[in-house]
């Protein structure tokens, strides 16, 4: 008894919690409506079993013929369950309706779902119904008629077992006996099985619209000509042979009931699986081509529109293949905006030069956004300075609950710049954190790695005891702080404190000084896990990115509603989609997915933790539909400032699902679809060091696509023919990006957001492929002769992302190339530039000099301005002549003799680079660089350039 009260009073500590987290949090009316609403369903399934169980051997028993005679074996049945009857006709049906009841009630989305549909507005071309049909209606029926035939089926099950056991049916040699009473009833429940059965397959029909085939998902030629109408043949003989049930239950004749369901078998196997076969070998596959087009044509429309795919600007493009002089000069913009350092590369440059402490940490990938410095859009590297509890040299209970509570500042760097030794260049970095992006609250008690639990907030006046930052004013080693928010749970009172120390199985939280009236709990931290949690309908984004907006840290989050039940619409795996180097394959709870939208744009604030979800698809009948069953917990989005509005991205994964549609979707002719001839797929990252095949992943970058006016922030991603069961030839035929930029500070919408260019590549030029650039460049000798100098000393050559742009008439690929020498706190170190127009190349130090190699002096007006700060270093003739310097003349003699001092000086350093250059000594010639470069800005200083 003491140990269910425990046991119960765990249960109850847990439930209390989850209300306690939504109350907090403002959703507590997505937690109690799951929990109503389960709970009815919970007794609805209970009963809608255990009733009709029950009832069928109470009618079964009551109405056992009294003076039955039974043979002996029975006899002994009966003697040994007749002492447990009882408990037997009521535990039975009790235990039997906890499992349905639990089952039941896991089904409370599609029963809401159903009760607040919304019409689509658009029809299926089969049967004219409204796609919200097969959405909301069907799932639920077919539910629904699933749930009562496995009640029916139960039911006639222990009848018949309980009309055996007490002699109302007696078999004796081979005459079996059926008492009137059990006749009736076991007759009665055939019929409703049978009037259920028949149900279930007129609903079938619709059924074929969303199954897919060998060719199509949905229903093709042989669907629509045998398929369907003998589904609804078979619906009619299975309600003809239930009426014959019912004349048994009369009449007392099982030959009619017994022929009928004979017929049934054999109409199922003649209508349901010969016919359509007959149908489709000798009629379909001698001409599929013709007799399917137009279903394909159905298939191709409807998957097009399920995943959002059917506006599609597909643009023919003629890419040249040769880099002529000038050709930069209409895509000046795109080139001075390319990004060159590498977000899956520079995390250890954050860590080394921005982390501080070892209790600090940066994601291994970190995310791309873009801001407006000096009224220009810039593309930017970011990452939070995350906390890292596995750094601190004691992990006591206080300092990883109390003390080390939040990480703390925004890391930002410029995309398309680098110092002169290969460092990222900051617009936003150091603690206490400065720089472009203003003023802002930089704590991050919200972020990917936060601790699971942390106690914050304390008595007003009391010294804070949370470590804000490793620094301080008058000479201090850290400076405390005390959250001041409203971001979790409150601990006052004994039974809060008892309720979490249960949660967290921790005494110290019942039992600590530290935990006052005033203390908060923050956990369920991380953004994602957040989101989730208030919105378990959507499915969402597997990258979610900060942005400093409003003031604050923001972690913006994607969101989808996705379904399976899209008529026409080809299904495709979520987790296989999304896959690449950079993004794993993970779970979904609805994987297989044939509908998707991007209907719910989320935020979490990184200081508060504070989820707020903004409606961005507001004609989705999905999101329509959970709002009617959530009410209020979805902000229209015209309640987004136009500061988030700026910053708000078209989401990867959604990107990734269309990619991957439109790899087969982006042919529209049947014919063309029916024969496979041009089918595309996304290459392999050229650049992962996976044995198994990566795909290559999209890239958010500013540049300006055929057919825009101007740059715009861009999702971009490119396609190469899909050999099945063959190595796929590595060249261009498809080029995908999406206008990724949603709006501006004004917080309008964009009306370009979401645009989806197709370019599309002719068949009679050969453009190389990712793969194949990237081989070309390993394979060049003159790159792998400076490869094999960069890898001197034991140094590591690390290629970037190989970046793909439609700019001067064809397709630049621009790849950074980064070193990093040995070490525990070595860092990769931006070094050079590959890049590839055609057949050509270039290998050179910046951006900018590689363009004007590869396009004979045209950058583009000043692209790639990737060296900061710019510095103009003397050349050195091939011949051994004098290097070329600025003037020293000046006319200032003070002036020209510091200018002499310097020349001679960076003379030394020349010499000390061909020294060193000779010795292959990697290390003491980057020293004479960076010493000839300082040489020579102090140079350009003097004279006042």
């Amino acid at each position: 008894m003491i140990a269910g009260l425990v046991i119960l009073f765990f249960i109850f500590a847990g439930l209390y919690a989850d209300v306690l987290w939504f109350d907090q949090l403002g959703f507590l009316s997505v937690l109690t409506t799951q929990w109503i609403a389960s709970g009815v369903l919970f007794v609805i399934g209970f009963l809608g079993m255990a009733v009709p169980v029950w009832a069928s051997i109470q009618l079964a028993y009551r109405l056992r013929p009294v003076y039955a005679k039974l043979n002996s074996q029975i006899d002994r049945y009966q003697q040994v369950i007749e002492p447990l009857r009882r408990l037997a006709m009521y535990g039975i049906p009790a235990l039997l309706g906890l499992f349905a009841g639990v089952a039941a009630a896991t089904h409370w989305q599609t029963i809401l779902m159903w009760l607040n549909r919304t019409n689509a507005g658009t029809t299926d071309p089969q049967f004219g119904f409204d796609v919200s049909f097969y959405l909301f209606d069907l799932p639920f029926y077919q539910s629904l008629l699933a749930f009562s035939s496995a009640v029916v089926l139960i039911a006639a099950l222990v009848a018949l077992a309980t009309s055996y056991l007490y002699g109302a049916i007696r078999i004796t040699g081979r005459e079996v006996y059926v008492a009137k009473a059990a006749r009736v009833q076991i007759a009665v429940t055939a019929a409703l099985y049978l009037l259920l059965q028949g149900v279930s397959i007129w609903l079938d029909q619709y059924s074929t619209l969303t199954q897919a085939n060998d060719l199509i998902t949905g229903a093709g030629y042989t669907d629509v000509s045998a398929t369907i109408p003998g589904r609804a043949i078979l619906a009619g003989i299975a309600v003809f042979v239930a009426i014959l049930f019912i004349v048994t239950a009369f009449i007392g004749r099982w030959r009619l009931p017994v022929i009928g369901t004979a017929l049934l078998i054999v109409s199922s196997l003649l209508i349901g699986s010969l016919y359509p076969w007959v149908v489709q070998r000798f009629q379909v596959d001698p001409s599929a081509k013709t007799l399917e087009a137009p279903y394909i044509q159905r298939n191709i429309d409807l998957t097009r529109d399920a995943y959002g795919v059917a506006d599609v600007e597909e643009i023919p493009y003629t890419a040249t293949t040769t880099a002529e002089s000038g050709a930069l000069r209409a895509d000046a913009e795109t080139t001075a905006n390319i990004r060159i350092l590498d977000p899956a590369l520079v995390s250890d440059a954050f860590a080394q030069l921005e982390q501080f402490k070892q209790y600090y940490q940066f994601p291994s990938n970190l995310d791309v956004d873009r801001y407006t410095i000096d009224g220009k859009s810039q593309d930017t590297v970011v990452s939070v300075r995350d906390l890292n509890l596995s750094g601190l040299s004691s992990e006591t209970w206080v300092n990883s609950s109390v003390v080390y509570t939040h990480g703390y500042g925004v890391v930002a760097a410029y995309g398309n710049q680098r110092s002169t030794d290969g460092q990222p260049v900051f617009l936003e970095s150091g603690i206490p954190t400065s720089g472009a992006l203003g003023e802002f609250e930089p704590r991050v008690y919200f972020g990917e790695t936060s601790p699971t639990y942390s106690i914050v907030g304390a008595p007003e006046g009391s010294d804070p005891v949370e470590l804000d930052y490793p620094s301080g004013e008058d000479g201090a080693q850290q400076t405390y702080t005390t959250f001041s928010g409203d971001g979790g749970p409150s601990l006052s009172g004994p039974f809060n404190k008892l309720i979490y120390a249960l949660k967290f199985q921790s005494e110290q939280i019942f039992l600590a000084n530290a935990v006052s009236d005033d203390s908060q709990i923050l956990y369920d931290r991380d953004p994602i896990t957040r989101v989730q949690k208030v919105a378990p309908y959507l499915t969402l984004d597997s990258d979610p990115y900060p942005t400093v907006v409003d003031g604050r840290i923001k972690w913006v989050i994607d969101a989808y509603t996705t379904s399976a039940s899209y008529p026409y619409s080809t299904a495709v795996s979520l987790s296989d989609a999304i896959a690449d180097t950079e993004t794993p394959e993970q779970p979904f709870a609805l994987d297989n997915i044939n509908y998707m939208r991007n209907s719910v744009k989320a935020t979490v604030d990184a200081y508060d933790g504070s989820v707020t979800l903004y409606a961005w698809d507001e004609e989705d009948p999905l999101l329509k539909t959970w709002q009617k069953i959530f009410p209020s917990t979805v902000e229209p989005m015209s309640e987004m400032s136009g500061d988030l509005m700026s910053h708000v991205r078209y989401p990867a994964d959604m990107f990734k699902v269309q990619r991957a549609v439109l790899g087969k979707y982006h042919v529209t002719d049947p014919g063309s679809f029916y024969s496979e001839d041009d089918a595309w797929t996304t290459p392999n990252d050229p650049v992962s060091p996976s044995t198994n095949t990566t795909l290559q992943p999209p890239y958010y970058l500013t540049m300006q696509m055929p057919g825009q006016d101007s740059p715009s922030y861009s999702l971009y991603s490119t396609f190469i023919p899909n050999a099945s069961g063959e190595t796929s030839r590595n060249v261009l035929t498809g080029y995908l990006a999406a206008d990724a930029d949603a709006g501006s500070t004004d917080g309008e919408r964009s009306d370009g957001y979401g645009k989806l260019r197709l370019l599309t590549l002719p068949n009679d030029i050969t453009v190389p492929g990712p793969g194949q650039v990237q081989a070309k460049f390993n394979g060049d000798p003159t790159i792998s002769a400076e490869l094999n100098l960069l890898k001197q000393g034991q140094s590591t050559v690390l290629n970037g992302n190989l970046l793909t742009l439609p700019v001067g008439g064809g397709l630049l690929y621009v790849q950074p190339v980064y070193v990093q020498s040995t070490g525990e706190t070595s860092y990769p170190l931006l070094q050079k530039v590959l890049v590839a127009f055609g057949d050509q190349i270039a290998f050179e130090d910046t951006l900018d000099t590689a363009l004007n190699v590869l396009f004979q002096g045209d950058s583009g007006a000043n692209a790639g301005d990737t060296d900061v700060p710019a510095v103009e270093t003397p050349e050195t003739p091939t011949d051994g002549g004098e290097p070329t310097v600025p003037s020293t003349e000046t006319g200032d003699p003070a002036t020209d003799a510091q200018l002499k001092t310097l020349l001679a000086t960076a003379k030394e350093a020349i010499a000390e680079k061909q020294a060193a250059l000779a010795a292959n000594d990697l290390a003491a010639f980057g020293v004479a660089d960076k010493k000839l470069s300082e040489t020579v800005s102090s140079m350009l200083s003097l004279i006042g350039e």
